[in-house]
């Protein structure tokens, strides 16, 4: 039986999007129709949309009204180490189409950017605003009216969001995720955490760094940290966009191809079926929405999906805010711990049952919808393969079994009756200062759940930094950093801080970070209060503290308290820095300019 209060949330966010919903169904509604697309093209516009394509390709695309064909949208690129293993996948996808039926184009390409390669640096400042991007560059692709489903390329940060939030405006028809697997396991996450936290204190070179991160990130496929990557596999798993244990199997492996032929094959039966209700918008409902929210509090995942999770529900009509995550929180177990909230690597999560695991807990419990559809036609709970199995071969054939007990480890994932935490550990924090976020999940049971200290207001990470080295920062502290939301300077992600405030941590002292900025999936054992709404720069109170004001956060009542006495309303507007118009940000002052705020999901396009 289905948790009386995830019905509750499901009828309040129906409720509350009652008519951005039926606008959003009139609108792929429309688009809808009973024969393959390209039958709406004229004869030279076909001629073009196959000029290329093999003879036996061609023999199929101008059958415009029997045969479907596939829009193959990727973000690969070779620097991505996540997306370097899809450069042989469209071949792959495109003999598989012949072989059940069907045809199959890449559409096109979207950009797909590192964060872990522009951590702390300008490039950060472009990489919330690439979600956005890909989303547009996604609908181009799809443009064309040349295609009856859609297969996304794509894993990492912003890119499988605006994958998603632009195949939305291409609701009607429908739509599967592929992707290509986490690398091998490097050294363990505690190792190199604690190798940047020396580095930070001084005692390691650069070079023993550089040793350390290469050991680290070594080969093709995902960071094996749970991230916003791994999350982001976790939700299309969860919300039935993948076909069944496709989320954490490495890549260039013989049941990662096979998995890939499925969903070929998957996608050319929803297409031949004719039938719109299971276009990817009307599968992205609210109960997929809320199964998605409970998946990635019962993980521990990636902080950036309050932010992403809101904007593809605005793409697809639906109105969804901080306090349903806080909600559902409430009453979602913490059953995985995986770094950075425990010690487990993503694969070590996968050899323990993942997804599959997870899945089945929270159906025997009732806390997602099992009703919920999924691309296989099925619902979550009904659906042949599971969701609730894991995909393996034998003898060279696909098949999905539960997750063996011999590997269950319950360091790694528990049981929903047997939880590592009562609550998901996500909470939306309130006070004068506005609304924020703060991930509980992965703070140590030692740190203090209330702390009052004074706070420390910098322009930037490095000045924060520089503090830090200098040793003014020995003391019990609350940073701040106003100035870092998506209209001052794009949102980047402020992971040059974990390091240094670690350290403050681990010599017993009282620590917090309050930002406007993000933190993203490497939100760790800090308290880090962020996405403060309103920003500094939009008249956000966050912008008026001063150094020496005296601020307390407590966990228990999700409160952060400004304690002076004097009315901060009063005191003179933020002044932003001047940002330096290099690294292509130039080009982003639109964007800037026009995005909404954290809890709208931080979009200039929904």
């Amino acid at each position: 039986m289905t948790h009386a209060k995830l019905i509750e949330i499901e009828n309040r966010i129906v409720e509350r999007s009652k008519k951005s919903r039926q606008d959003y169904l009139d609108h792929i509604n429309q688009q809808a129709q009973s024969l393959p697309t390209r039958t709406v093209l004229g004869c030279t516009n076909l001629a073009h949309g196959y000029a290329s394509a093999a003879p036996d390709e061609k023999v199929f695309l101008r059958k415009t009204t029997e045969v479907p064909n596939i829009a193959i949208v990727t973000a690969y690129n070779d620097m991505l180490s996540a997306h370097q293993p899809y450069h042989y996948f469209p071949e792959l996808i495109k003999k598989a189409a012949i072989n059940v039926g069907c045809t199959a184009q890449v559409a096109g390409g979207v950009p797909a950017m590192c964060d872990g390669v522009t951590q702390g640096q300008p490039g950060m400042e472009l990489s919330l605003f690439s979600r956005d991007i890909i989303a547009q560059a996604t609908s181009i692709a799809l443009s064309h009216q040349m295609f009856d489903g859609i297969l996304c390329l794509g894993i990492c940060d912003k890119i499988v969001p605006g994958l998603l939030i632009g195949a939305l405006e291409f609701g009607h028809l429908p739509a599967i995720f592929i992707p290509s697997g986490p690398m091998p396991s490097g050294i363990t996450n505690d190792q190199k955490a604690d190798v940047r936290q020396r580095y930070a204190e001084g005692t390691l070179s650069d070079q023993d760094l550089l040793a350390s991160e290469e050991a680290a990130y070594h080969s093709p496929g995902t960071c094996t940290f749970y991230g916003t990557a791994n999350s982001n596999q976790m939700l299309m798993e969860i919300m039935g966009l993948h076909v069944p244990g496709a989320a954490f199997v490495p890549p260039y492996s013989k049941l990662r191809d096979q998995l890939t032929l499925y969903a070929v094959d998957t996608l050319n039966q929803r297409m031949m079926a004719k039938n719109t209700a299971g276009g990817l918008g009307h599968l992205l409902n609210a109960k997929a929405l809320i199964n998605g929210i409970v998946g990635l509090l019962a993980t521990g995942g990636s902080t950036n999906h309050t932010l992403h999770l809101i904007a593809i529900a605005r793409a697809a009509g639906h109105q969804i805010n901080w306090s349903d995550f806080h909600e559902l929180s409430q009453i979602v177990p913490l059953i995985a711990r995986v770094y950075p909230n425990g010690k487990a690597d993503i694969n070590q999560f996968q050899h323990a049952g993942g997804t599959a695991y997870v899945i089945g807990q929270l159906l025997k419990a009732g806390l997602i919808f099992g009703e919920a559809k999924t691309i296989l036609g099925t619902s979550l709970k009904d659906a042949t393969p599971s969701y609730a199995e894991l995909p393996q071969l034998i003898a060279e054939s696909l098949c999905w079994m539960p997750p063996s007990e011999s590997t269950q480890d319950q360091s790694i994932l528990r049981p929903v009756d047997a939880p590592f935490q009562p609550e998901g550990g996500l909470q939306c924090i309130t006070g004068k200062l506005g609304r924020a976020i703060l991930k509980t999940s992965a703070i140590p049971d030692s740190v203090d759940k209330i702390i009052q200290a004074p706070c420390h207001v910098f322009e930037t990470q490095q000045a924060l930094v520089d503090a830090f080295q200098k040793g003014a920062l020995d003391q019990d502290l609350i940073a701040v950093l106003p100035g870092q939301g998506p209209a001052a300077n794009g949102m980047p992600e402020l992971h040059q801080l974990t390091p240094v405030l670690s350290s403050l941590q681990s010599r017993g002292f009282k620590v917090a970070l309050v930002t406007d900025g993000r933190m993203s999936g490497a939100s760790g054992k800090i308290p880090a209060v962020i996405h403060i709404t309103p920003e500094a720069v939009r008249g956000g109170l966050i912008g008026k503290l001063k150094t020496g004001d005296l601020l307390e956060l407590n966990m228990h009542t999700s409160q952060l308290t400004y304690l002076g006495e004097d009315d901060l309303s009063l005191r003179a507007a933020f002044q932003p820095l001047d940002i330096r118009q290099t690294i292509g940000r130039r080009l982003f002052e639109n964007n800037r300019a026009n995005v909404s705020d954290a809890e709208s999901g931080a979009s200039f396009i929904v």
